[in-house]
């Protein structure tokens, strides 16, 4: 089955699609992720380079790329240096996202339905990325990792 032109996304209180839904300028579908720059391959030291983002992406109402806010809250290896408290990566992060979702006004947590996009920050590969294989169309969401095929209902993978 080919891939839609605009693909939903369910949302899944407390799983991986929990920060996406709607707003009064369109939709939004918002993240805490781990990423490396595109190219690296992990070998020692690979602590150091696995980094955690804060991403949110905007869209219009007909699913249509707006734009996106990305921020590194820090590495793997920081967050194993000071794994507890308020300046923790992790907590870091999720403040920083709590902070931008606040900041849609109107937001409700709801399926979204989006066209594909990407782009490219710190070098990392951000977006919704298509393409097909032997079974059909696929979408991913990158760097989440979260896959999309037929029957095409938001439901995903990893």
């Amino acid at each position: 089955m080919a891939v839609p032109e605009v693909i939903p996304i369910a949302y899944e209180p407390k799983h991986r699609t929990e920060t996406i839904g709607r707003y009064a300028g369109g939709q939004f579908l918002a993240s805490i992720t781990y990423a490396f720059r595109e190219g690296y391959r992990p070998d020692d030291g690979w602590e150091d380079h696995k980094c955690l983002y804060t991403v949110l992406h905007l869209f219009d109402a007909e699913g249509r790329y707006r734009d996106s806010d990305i921020w590194c809250a820090g590495t793997w290896a920081e967050q194993q240096r000071n794994p507890h408290g308020a300046d923790s990566v992790l907590a870091l992060a999720r403040a920083h996202l709590a902070k931008l979702l606040r900041s849609l006004p109107r937001r409700s947590y709801t399926d979204i339905a989006i066209r594909p996009f990407q782009l490219t920050v710190d070098g990392v590969r951000f977006g919704l990325l298509t393409g097909t294989d032997e079974d059909g169309g696929w979408a991913e969401l990158y760097p989440d990792r979260l896959g999309f095929t037929a029957p095409w209902n938001g439901s995903y993978d990893t």
